[in-house]
């Protein structure tokens, strides 16, 4: 009787997760710090996994241009779910509500979240593309 690695339960853990967003400390379970720690860089070189910040990771496709591996999901959901994960009670910003809201017809350029009066100093980035936090 065959037990599965560290590397096989968390790659099944992710596939099977509805999340697209996971903390480090998710992974925890799995094993010793530096053991899975070691896990999750392997997958995140191979593309399974994405890093988007400190100890915050996202599920990972290839891309269709490139190839290289690109997160699942958009930069503003992504910081949304992290935010959610993290118990800080957040919204996308004012511009993209009025766009959502039909008070605008312009689209924000730059990913912003609105976080309430909560202070946040993550930086989650995609690339070169960083999340903006607005204070209400």
């Amino acid at each position: 009787m065959t037990t599965a690695t560290i590397k096989k339960r968390i790659s099944a853990s992710i596939r099977s997760s509805k999340s697209k967003v996971f903390l480090r400390q998710e992974f925890d379970r799995f094993g010793e710090y530096r053991q899975v720690s070691r896990v999750i860089k392997e997958l995140a070189d191979k593309g399974q996994l994405a890093r988007v910040g400190y100890g915050v990771y996202a599920k990972a496709r290839p891309s269709t241009i490139s190839g290289k591996s690109v997160p699942d999901d958009s930069l503003v959901n992504i910081g949304l779910e992290a935010m959610r994960k993290l118990g800080v009670k957040a919204d996308i910003g004012k511009e993209a509500r009025a766009l959502r809201e039909g008070r605008s017809t312009q689209m924000p350029m730059a990913p912003v979240i609105s976080v309430g009066k909560s202070r946040v100093r993550r930086a989650i980035a995609i690339g070169n593309r960083k999340i903006v936090y607005e204070k209400d």
